[in-house]
């Protein structure tokens, strides 16, 4: 069995070489405050693959993205072990684009302390008077720049996106910024409308693009899952307060209440997790979580 080279891995996923592909593997690692936990969280690389998987179908007509399978049989041997099945997404080869496309529709978290400073996100002036989980008048494009693993993400604004881009791609920054911008949210409002006749409030989200052979722009890495977005329940939902969620809130609420955690979580806290996000999975999909 040919063994595949290892061409990069994330805090959460490993992507290897498949010739003219690649295959992304979504393993059961968790991240919070940019640290790996040492914990696993058993299923959570196969909730997001086949939630990711849900929603390149659901935008494909909006903008094209880079899946080709998550059927390990179209994979090579290597992957046909069970640790790989359900969570390996073989992918078109993406040149990918130096920014993250942050949408907020909601503000919260970062957006909800800039704010109380001095009423703006990222720069962008926003009305008087909200409140903590505030629906905004309109998705706000807020993006910011990749950074290394144990590094922060760095908050930048539209034109200094087209700058980025420019520098990278010359004669192509503000057509390309402009599109990523576009894309974000044309795709932000189409899924956080279908997720809320679900029961399920996309507050925020991020999206990463690339080029693909043809250099058009292709949505790339994973897509609207509850490691990428804050997902909110409907019920129950109260703006004034900070909301509960299905996604990695659960693990960084205890992080912060246990402040000498050495990056170790409990039993508990893990089971709640892995619970919130095969819900989510439930919710959307319609379906019940299977590795398939």
């Amino acid at each position: 069995m040919a063994e595949l080279k290892l061409l990069y891995e994330g805090k959460v996923r490993e992507v290897y070489d498949n010739g003219d592909s690649i295959i992304m593997v979504a393993t059961d690692r968790i991240s919070a405050f940019d640290h790996i936990l040492k914990n696993k969280i058993t299923d959570k690389g196969a909730v997001l693959t086949q939630m990711s998987k849900f929603w390149f179908d659901y935008t494909k007509n909006i903008v094209p993205n880079h899946m080709l399978s998550v059927d390990v049989k179209d994979m090579p041997e290597f992957f046909h072990k069970d640790e790989y099945t359900g969570n390996s997404m073989k992918v078109k080869k993406l040149k990918m684009l130096p920014i993250e496309c942050i949408v907020r529709g909601y503000i919260t978290g970062s957006g909800w302390a800039s704010y109380k400073e001095n009423g703006t996100v990222c720069g962008i002036k926003l009305p008087e008077g909200l409140v903590e989980s505030d629906k905004l008048p309109e998705p706000i494009y807020t993006p910011s720049t990749k950074a290394e693993i144990g590094d922060h993400d760095e908050n930048i604004s539209f034109e200094r996106s087209i700058e980025v881009l420019e520098k990278q791609f010359p004669g192509k920054g503000e057509e390309y910024a402009t599109k990523l911008r576009d894309y974000t949210i044309t795709l932000y409002k189409k899924c956080a409308e279908y997720a809320l006749s679900k029961g399920i409030i996309i507050a925020d989200t991020k999206f990463e693009f690339g080029l693909d052979e043809n250099g058009e722009i292709v949505i790339g890495d994973e897509m609207l899952t509850p490691d990428s977005s804050r997902f909110w329940p409907l019920e129950g939902y109260v703006p004034g307060k900070g909301q509960p969620s299905f996604d990695k809130q659960f693990v960084r609420d205890w992080l912060k209440a246990n402040p000498d955690n050495d990056l170790l979580l409990p039993q508990d806290v893990i089971d709640k997790t892995i619970a919130k996000y095969k819900e989510a999975y439930k919710l959307l999909t319609g379906n019940d979580f299977a590795r398939k």
